[in-house]
């Protein structure tokens, strides 16, 4: 099933907690997980960074909020437990908490601590209507906002790369190839580009700085979908050179019946398309400059331990 938004952890979480005890999140998610009949590979799902499980997350901006609104305490490191105020609200049986409920509901700081900017949306802060409100928590809005202006980027340079020239998409190619690791010395891996003299290899690159095997490479503008015949070649002109590694990139995208192919043959052939090589520069800084960065802080609890 869909892992719920973390508003909709709010109430059944606050109940688990009645109780009174202490627990840990790794507690509240168990008990989260079998009321909502997640399933294993659901509560695996990642959020896009791949830092944090995607149900973790809501279950702890769930916590966070119904801490901020006074419902929940920490009375200790890595732990919370329900307060007065939290049992009194489950005494008076909300059908559902989400952060309208806490808007009014909630202690009074809670409405510096949710403002209208934190969700990104431009609502008035006196408009609690819950469809105004982002289902997401804080960090998936974050993330999901750096992975749209990523894949903008991504574009604009696929079609900068189309309009260049081939000589300097090979350079191009050398360039990142180097900068993953390949290839030794820029001035080595650009020499060893378009020597060949085979129509099927633009170039060969050393595997490792001690050049102790060698991968060939094609790398074309392609403007349509490369099929099969295509990579079929490629790997004919590897074993014209009795060679075991290739690197096919193209501009464009490979055919599923491309992609099967390289699985089913002995020969190690790593396909590279046009959405793939342009995440590439950006991941290595190949073609793009640094823009803003913003670097995210957590709590250092081991800073707050008075030694005893």
């Amino acid at each position: 099933m869909t892992i719920p938004d973390f508003q909709s952890f709010m109430l059944p979480l606050l109940k688990f907690t009645a109780d009174g005890e202490e627990y840990k999140q790794s507690d509240a998610a168990d008990a989260l997980s079998h009321h909502f009949s997640i399933t294993e590979s659901d509560r695996k799902e990642m959020l896009p960074s791949g830092r944090q499980t995607r149900f973790d997350n809501r279950i702890a901006w769930a916590v966070v909020y119904l801490r901020k609104a006074g419902f929940l305490e920490s009375p200790r490191r890595g732990k919370f437990r329900i307060t007065k105020r939290g049992a009194e609200i489950l005494k008076s049986n909300p059908a559902r908490i989400n952060v309208k409920f806490l808007m009014e509901h909630g202690n009074p700081e809670f409405r510096d601590f949710h403002r209208p900017s934190r969700q990104g949306g431009d609502h008035a802060e006196s408009n609690h209507d819950e469809s105004n409100t982002d289902p997401r928590t804080p960090r998936e809005v974050l993330e999901a906002g750096y992975q749209e202006l990523r894949r903008d980027l991504a574009q604009e340079l696929l079609n900068r790369i189309k309009n260049c020239s081939p000589r300097f998409f090979e350079q191009l190619v050398v360039d990142l190839l180097v900068k993953m690791g390949y290839g030794g010395t820029r001035k080595d891996a650009g020499e060893a580009v378009g020597q060949s003299g085979d129509g099927g290899i633009d170039g060969i690159i050393k595997e490792d700085k001690l050049g102790l095997d060698a991968i060939y490479i094609q790398a074309k503008r392609w403007e349509g979908t490369v099929g099969r015949p295509v990579v079929q070649a490629f790997a004919g002109s590897l074993e014209g050179h009795r060679a075991r590694k290739g690197v096919l990139i193209t501009t464009s995208q490979f055919s599923m019946d491309a992609q099967d192919y390289v699985t089913r043959i002995e020969k190690k052939i790593v396909l590279i398309d046009g959405e793939e090589l342009s995440k590439l520069m950006i991941d290595y800084g190949i073609g793009v400059a640094e823009d803003a960065i913003y670097e995210l802080k957590r709590l250092d609890t081991d800073y707050f331990e008075e030694e005893l």
